[in-house]
């Protein structure tokens, strides 16, 4: 590759990344990534509750051990407790990483949330928009916090967290889903109307990932039946059918960080307004409906003929 690179340097050394939803999981795994490859962070998280979310959240304590694994390598790091639904606390969080560092090179957008179960028609308004607001509207702010600062250096990255569930459809979490398609709406109109000023930016759609956004007794319900048990190991064998490649379950969470740490590389200049599955080869496969209707009216009126109809 002719980036200009020293093949000993790490991708992202001197740069500085913004990281959102940094206390643990992908965030945690996008921070220390970051900080193997060079950068210093500035890592963010709400760390509390949310109203109606059915699982537990990041905490203080994960926030700072994020902090600390990424000071273990060497790098610095700077961490702000924010709401990715509040604007003045993200464009605060950059201040405070601003006047640490004294720059701003690369942001990846990864705060979310979700919640299982209700059909599209059935979800709350509530959960609607506490879903919608974190996942989409949070990427919104988190760019409109950051944006400026690259746009005005005319230089820098962005990497949205998308999901494969922002290019399929998946029964059970349509706020969710919804949210992830408008991610990557939202990062082409971006990369598209951000490129004059010499910034990219792209996304990254995980698939199954081993993380506590899933990790939990409600998430665990994804993996099985209605009414059947689940927990962590019958949730993690369940995941080995998601994939085609050999031997992979729920892939770890730098599997994503690592193609967001390549995305906001030089080694990615030329890329922008790309959606990068991470899913080991998930959206490969042909789609199976594992509970088809058999019997009833409708099954009655467009079953087949016990002979070929080229035989009748």
């Amino acid at each position: 590759m002719n980036s200009g690179k020293d093949i000993d340097m790490g991708l992202l050394d001197g740069k500085v990344v913004f990281i959102t939803g940094a206390a643990r999981g992908q965030g945690r795994a996008h921070a220390v990534t970051a900080a193997k490859e060079g950068a210093d962070v500035i890592i963010t998280d709400i760390c509390s509750p949310v109203d109606g979310i059915r699982y537990e959240l990041a905490s203080k304590d994960d926030l700072a051990k994020t902090q600390a694994l990424v000071e273990q390598t060497g790098r610095r790091a700077v961490s702000a407790i924010a709401d990715v639904r509040d604007q003045s606390a993200l464009d605060a969080a950059v201040a405070l990483g601003l006047d640490t560092f004294g720059r701003l090179d690369a942001v990846i957008a990864n705060a979310g949330l979700w919640d299982l179960g209700p059909k599209a028609w059935e979800i709350t308004e509530q959960m609607w928009t506490t879903v919608t607001d974190v996942v989409l509207g949070g990427t919104f702010r988190t760019i409109k916090a950051t944006a400026p600062h690259l746009v005005e250096q005319r230089n820098g990255a962005i990497v949205c967290i998308a999901s494969v569930g922002g290019l399929e459809a998946t029964a059970g979490y349509t706020h969710y889903i919804t949210a992830k398609h408008g991610v990557l709406g939202l990062m082409k109109n971006t990369a598209l109307e951000i490129a004059d000023y010499n910034v990219r930016c792209n996304a990254v759609c995980p698939g199954a990932v081993d993380a506590k956004i899933w990790d939990n007794p409600m998430g665990h319900q994804l993996f099985v039946a209605p009414g059947e048990k689940a927990d962590r190991s019958v949730a993690i064998a369940a995941t080995y059918g998601y994939a085609p490649l050999a031997g992979r379950p729920a892939l770890p969470p730098n599997a994503t960080s690592n193609a967001a740490c390549w995305l906001l590389s030089d080694y990615a200049e030329h890329i922008t307004g790309v959606a990068l599955p991470v899913d080991a080869g998930h959206l490969l496969l042909p789609g199976v409906n594992f509970a088809p209707q058999t019997e009833g009216p409708e099954a009655d009126r467009y079953r087949s003929p016990a002979q070929s109809p080229d035989d009748l």
